[in-house]
């Protein structure tokens, strides 16, 4: 009769050779088990011999496997849109968006916050990306980390949380401490909590106001989430970052009027952006950014409202940063 050690050299002694089964030695027995419930875990048989496929055949799996994880993001969006309305509430009222995760997932949290300065023309204190291990875990995995709740806790404390701000917790198993801790903390304190998962049933969104679990399924390789539900949650992120800037006024219509221009790709934008909404010469559109300081918003309001750069300044401010409310407000007055 074979051994276990003999059929499979890497397996515990004494551990049935069969995925998802608990090790005898209880030592990562109760983890594994509850791994083998997660549907971002499963082992997918069909895909067993997937490395003796066509480069082009394993192309075309992937990206027929990619085509499903918008499906399991409408699945959600009434959900989703309920979070990010009570996102911006928060952020109209002065409060951050705070991402929280390990890994993939904190990497991506990071890449959006560190989108919308030069996107949104927002501080960097408005939208913060925390990664487990802090910032050297964006390229090098800090042992540990996404298995402290109390690192996650000290990490908001850092930030000073209040009530005002939003915390979303990021996290494909929907189990990662750290993701889970940040949610906690951030509950206790008073701040709107969002929990984003792949997994259904998690932890992660039961402990959020908004739990968010959207479950893309099996990975094409057995656990790796950097694929499906790395990709199902850039889009949600997407969601919550771009919305909640659309509300808070940070665009009009589909253009990036609160644009940072900040190279020479970016004042090329402006540019376009202003002509866009005004359809203005380029002489006027020059003249308008030169007598706002470049600023976007504050030059389509001088063309489009014919007023002299201070008194657009002051309109936007009394329409708390909202360009359309401030042109409504100069034709009527």
């Amino acid at each position: 009769m074979t051994s276990t050690t003999d059929a499979n050299p890497d397996a515990t002694p004494g551990t049935p050779d069969v995925p998802g089964a608990p090790d005898a030695s209880g030592t990562y027995g109760e983890l594994r088990a509850q791994l083998a419930t997660l549907a971002t875990e499963a082992f997918r048989p069909e895909l067993a011999e997937i490395d003796r496929l066509s480069t082009e055949e394993i192309a075309r799996i992937m990206n027929g496997e990619d085509a499903t994880v918008p499906a399991a993001v409408a699945e959600r969006l009434p959900q989703i849109a309920a979070a990010i309305d009570a996102t911006a509430e928060r952020m109209a009222r002065g409060g951050r968006l705070i991402y929280a995760g390990a890994g993939t997932a904190g990497r991506l949290g990071v890449l959006d916050a560190s989108e919308c300065p030069p996107t949104f023309n927002t501080d960097p204190s408005e939208v913060i990306g925390l990664i487990a291990g802090g910032p050297s875990a964006m390229v090098t995995a800090v042992e540990g980390a996404e298995d402290s709740k109390e690192l996650a806790a000290a990490d908001l404390d850092g930030l000073k949380l209040t009530a005002d701000d939003t915390v979303v917790g990021i996290s494909a198993s929907g189990r990662t401490p750290y993701a889970i801790g940040a949610v906690e903390h951030a509950r206790a304190r008073g701040a709107l909590t969002i929990g984003l998962s792949c997994n259904a049933g998690s932890a992660l969104a039961a402990a959020a106001e908004h739990g968010l679990e959207v479950v893309p399924g099996p990975e094409l390789l057995t656990g790796s989430t950097r694929l499906k539900a790395g990709t199902a949650q850039k889009l949600v992120l997407n969601m919550i970052s771009t919305i909640t800037m659309i509300r808070l006024g940070k665009t009009y219509g589909n253009l990036m009027v609160d644009v940072r221009a900040s190279n020479e790709k970016l004042r090329a934008r402006s540019r376009h952006i202003v002509s866009l909404a005004t359809g203005a010469s380029d002489a006027e559109i020059e003249a308008a950014l030169a007598a706002t300081d470049g600023e976007v918003k504050n030059a389509i309001l001088v063309v489009l409202g014919q007023v002299d750069a201070p008194t657009a300044a002051a309109r936007l401010a009394e329409a708390n940063g909202h360009l359309r409310a401030a042109l409504t407000a100069v034709r009527t007055t």
